[in-house]
């Protein structure tokens, strides 16, 4: 990319950048430059072969060179800038690595008297606890976000080839102008930085005489860690950004003696609800800030195994989801146990929890909601980011339709994609105010109509238990009755939870009632293992000779159990074992035992009540004799991926004749393959592909897995103590 590379100042940055391009191969000649009291520093360079050569003139340094990176301490850069002025070039691109961009561009106008259009502003959030071209490494830059602050003069193509540079070590680039660049740094890095160092400071003192730092936790060497950072570099830095930063530290002092009269006023309702504030805020920044810059995950599964013992597999993911939101708007505390703590579900609680609903867990799968009753919610102080949760944006858009308050709906990429008319559009006819994006999807901008909602009667042209529940918890905020008639059976975990919770509702049939006269009375909830969890155990077993498996405390709501039965049908041996009720939910111990698969033509009116676990079926029909087709479920095409054209792509791979339709698929079975497939970011998915390994004949390699967590973060060490040969890979 570049023929000639010189680095001005050879330390941990740019050493760091040196390295990263070399082993990019982004230049043929890497130079450095620095002082004469850089020399030693310089010398270690070549010799481990940071750089190529070395020099401690100026002009030799940047002569014909392509790029010049100036990787020096802010304070420094004009010095550096100077010394470049009369050696200055057209023909050469420059750039840096500064935190502080503001005192970059002070320090280039005074020595030019304007920015040169060839000097790319630059700053790769990036580095370390060590300084020197010793602590310099190949990969610092990569997931990393780097920022270029271009000014209005900045040359484009200059502009592009830094882009380009630093895309290929491995960061992900945004552009931003100075003045936001130095006011976001200066609230996420630069005043962490100076309260990491005060804390560590004040207490220092006092260990010299109370040995404060022998009693010091984990959570103290993690909370200040950055105070081992160079001091003269941060003492550089928030001297060049001051202007940002003693503003700051004044909102700091001002939240710090808000909670010093907190306690003083044992106030505990007020902390609770800073804290959980925080708690949710920083949540949201690990979701839609790191969740950019998240490892890959890639599972690999070797050929063959079976599936034998016996495991119980996370709480269900639906009712997780619904005992938040009714044990928040329920009078008394609701205690729930087998929550599952996995990210969708955590989702909707972090949103009640910005709403003011006292929560206290996760731990081991027990939660304690405090309820503030049906009309107790608060108006959050931000937007409520949901993740990649379909269910929480559904539901709670008819839940919030009917507050006081306006709310703001957001997710990640896939569940901004997904179809949010069929909640909206039926919401509109009774009288909600809800935005959607011109295709109809995220972010929602809810309008609340409190006391402006009335009942409709709805017939849903398609079976969803979404739209269904979505409507119910709008009808309690609604004038009249609302009833909403199903064209087959779907997952009735909102009516009975509705009922075991003491609120009224209405069975006709096909139709389901509900008004806004009752109330939520606080419930002991113990939530079942998650019977979509277990279908990927069940097929497992039932395809891979030898298994035998043993599932326990296993959720058989019959509005669930539609895998089950398609199973049966095909010839599966699966056992129903020791079934009682649990909080009003059936619930039993599944043993399915391998047995060998004819392929059918499932019946559509099994398909509502197995909707999210067709991925795995089309896996049981590729290892069954003879074919297996499927109709009725177009509903797949709308799901965290197009479910029908994946995992028809996936199977091809794989040498399995699987032709999609637009309402199902066609599917030969047959020996399936090896391969490398991609789950598109869906969860199920990648964990259907990833039990199509227990039938393969060579390896299958399943890309885009990180969301596996979003449903069941414990399946791969489940499914390998089992007996799948399967190896989770990060990148």
């Amino acid at each position: 990319m570049f023929d000639k590379l010189c680095v001005i100042g050879v330390g941990l940055m740019g050493g760091s950048v040196a390295r990263a391009a070399r082993i990019n191969a982004l230049s043929n000649n890497i130079l450095g430059y620095g002082r004469l009291e850089d020399l030693e520093n310089l010398e270690a360079a070549k010799r481990l072969g940071v750089i190529d050569n070395y020099t401690l003139h100026i002009e030799e340094a940047v002569k014909d060179a392509d790029c010049v990176v100036i990787a020096t301490p802010v304070e420094s850069i004009e010095s550096i800038l100077a010394l470049l002025q009369p050696v200055w070039s057209d023909r050469t691109i420059y750039t840096d690595v500064g935190s502080t961009k503001g005192s970059v561009v002070a320090a280039a106008q005074r020595v030019f008297g304007v920015v040169p259009s060839n000097f790319v502003l630059a700053h790769p959030i990036a580095g370390g606890e060590q300084s020197g071209v010793e602590a310099a490494v190949d990969d610092l830059f990569v997931n990393k976000r780097l920022i270029i602050s271009p000014l209005n003069h900045t040359c484009q193509d200059a502009l592009q080839q830094i882009r380009s540079f630093w895309e290929r070590c491995g960061s992900e680039v945004s552009l931003m102008d100075v003045e936001k660049h130095d006011a976001i740094l200066a609230a996420t890095s630069h005043l962490p930085h100076v309260l990491a160092f005060a804390l560590v400071e004040m207490l220092g003192h006092q260990d010299e005489q109370n040995e404060i730092f022998n009693y010091a936790a984990g959570g103290f060497r993690d909370f200040t860690r950055i105070a081992s950072s160079d001091p003269t570099m941060w003492r550089d830095i928030c001297l060049a950004n001051k202007n940002e930063i003693i503003p700051l530290l004044q909102q700091t002092r001002a939240q710090l003696e808000k909670i010093q009269s907190l306690l003083e006023h044992d106030d505990g309702q007020q902390l609770f609800e800073i804290f959980a504030y925080a708690n949710t805020a920083r949540q949201r920044f690990l979701n839609q800030f790191e969740g950019n810059m998240t490892k890959t995950i890639t599972f690999k599964v070797q050929p063959g195994g079976m599936l034998q013992g016996e495991a119980r597999v996370p709480g269900d993911k639906s009712m997780s989801h619904r005992s938040i939101m009714l044990g928040s708007l329920a009078d008394g505390v609701t205690h729930v146990k087998g929550f599952l703590e996995a990210e969708d579900a955590l989702a909707t609680l972090q949103a009640f929890r910005d709403m003011g609903v006292e929560i206290e867990g996760p731990v081991d799968g027990c939660l304690t909601i405090h309820g503030v009753g049906k009309h107790g919610l608060k108006a959050p102080k931000n937007d409520l980011y949901l993740g990649n949760s379909g269910t929480s944006m559904r539901l709670l858009s008819g839940l919030l339709a009917g507050q006081s308050f306006n709310s703001v709906l957001t997710g990640d990429k896939s569940l901004s994609g997904r179809p949010m008319k069929r909640v909206t559009e039926p919401l509109a006819l009774m009288g909600a105010d809800i935005k959607a994006t011109e295709n109809g999807t995220a972010p929602l901008y809810i309008t609340g109509k409190a006391g402006q909602l009335h009942g409709i009667d709805y017939v849903m042209p398609m079976a969803s238990a979404q739209v269904k529940s979505c409507l119910l918890l709008a009808g309690m905020y609604a004038a009249g009755e609302t009833s909403v008639t199903e064209p087959a059976p779907t997952r009735d975990h909102t009516e009975r939870m509705l009922s075991g919770f003491s609120y009224p509702v209405k069975q006709q049939g096909s139709k389901v009632s509900i008004t806004a006269e009752g109330k939520l009375t606080a419930a002991d909830i113990d939530v079942p293992s998650d019977i979509s969890s277990a279908a990927f155990f069940l097929v497992g077993a039932s395809i891979a000779p030898g298994s035998d498996l043993l599932l326990k405390h296993v959720g058989i709501n019959p509005t669930r159990t539609g895998v089950i039965d398609i199973l049966r049908l095909m010839g599966a041996n699966i056992e129903v074992l020791n079934e009682r009720i649990v909080g009003g939910e059936p619930v039993a111990d599944l043993h399915v035992v391998y047995s060998p698969l004819t392929g059918i033509d499932i019946p559509e009116a099994l398909v509502p009540l197995a909707i999210d676990e067709f991925p795995v079926l089309f896996v049981a029909a590729a290892c069954a004799k003879g074919q297996t087709r499927l109709s009725g479920a177009e509903e797949l095409r709308v799901k965290e991926s197009d479910r029908i054209q994946v995992m028809a792509d996936g199977l091809q791979i794989l040498g399995v004749d699987a032709q999609p339709t637009h309402d199902g698929m066609v599917i030969q079975g047959g020996a399936i393959g090896g391969g490398t497939v991609t789950s598109h970011g869906d969860h199920r998915i990648a964990m259907a592909f990833s039990i199509a390994g227990l039938r393969a004949n060579a390896d299958i390699t399943i890309l885009d897995c990180a969301n596996v967590n979003t449903s069941f973060p414990e399946f791969k060490d489940l499914v390998h103590r089992l007996g799948l040969a399967l190896v989770c890979e990060e990148s």
